[in-house]
């Protein structure tokens, strides 16, 4: 009979956002596999969680999924977990996800943390319907994309990192236009959590003179015109630019 795949979410900042049934399945699978081992382990620790753990990260998963479907035909359970939230979302795990299924291998993705959800909710821009880019290419097919999504109607969510946020927020302003509603969030669930919002070049201003630190979530309002933007005023409560 062969195994299960279980999807485990961590948590992306407050050991609190571990759910019960996230430490049973640790406790219980053969085998865990972590984005980085060193990062995972004192997680692992603090749970009281002492399995065989094997490192799954973009560098090795199209050489190790192999066999790791080999140990689940074996009838090995099997946990991914990557370094904080749900593994496959803008991290490793979407390939061994789709091997798996072409096995018929059972899969469970379990509900827990990731990054992209509190960020929408916190930015108070319209979340009836949204985008999710994660990160922008950061150079072939760059500029391309940003064009595209300049006409996107739906409020985008990105992922970014420390030293390129600058960057991306003026190639929002350049692309999208500097009255564009964002929110910007970072160190998300932990102590010093922060949503900047505002207009591009207002949240560019705040991070100009801040210290740019921790992991960001940036939620762009889309592209309306006059009339939504009225109508959506209303509705959300987002302050209304005048061209």
């Amino acid at each position: 009979m062969d195994g299960k795949l279980y999807i485990v979410p961590t948590p992306i900042g407050n050991l609190e956002d571990m759910t019960f049934r996230a430490i049973r399945i640790l406790k219980e699978v053969d085998l865990i596999l972590a984005e980085d081992t060193r990062t995972s382990a004192p997680l692992l620790k603090h749970f009281g969680i002492d399995k065989r753990v094997f490192a799954h990260h973009q560098h090795n998963e199209h050489k190790a999924t192999a066999e790791i479907i080999k140990f689940l035909k074996e009838g090995q359970n099997i946990a991914l977990i990557s370094d904080a939230g749900t593994p496959a979302i803008s991290d490793p795990g979407f390939f061994l996800v789709r091997e798996a299924i072409k096995h018929e291998i059972e899969i469970t993705c379990l509900p827990g943390a990731t990054a992209f959800v509190p960020a929408l909710v916190n930015s108070g821009l319209p979340n009836d319907q949204f985008v999710f880019e994660g990160f922008l290419p950061v150079k072939k097919g760059r500029q391309t994309r940003l064009k595209q999504l300049a006409e996107e109607e739906r409020t985008m969510i990105f992922y970014e990192s420390p030293h390129r946020l600058l960057k991306t927020l003026t190639e929002f302003a350049e692309y999208f236009g500097e009255d564009r509603q964002v929110c910007v969030s970072r160190e998300l669930s932990k102590l010093y959590e922060e949503n900047v919002r505002g207009t591009v070049i207002e949240v560019k201003s705040h991070f100009e003179n801040n210290i740019l630190k921790g992991e960001f979530v940036i939620c762009v309002g889309g592209n309306e015109n006059k009339d939504k933007r009225a109508k959506n005023k209303d509705k959300y409560g987002v302050k209304e630019n005048h061209d």
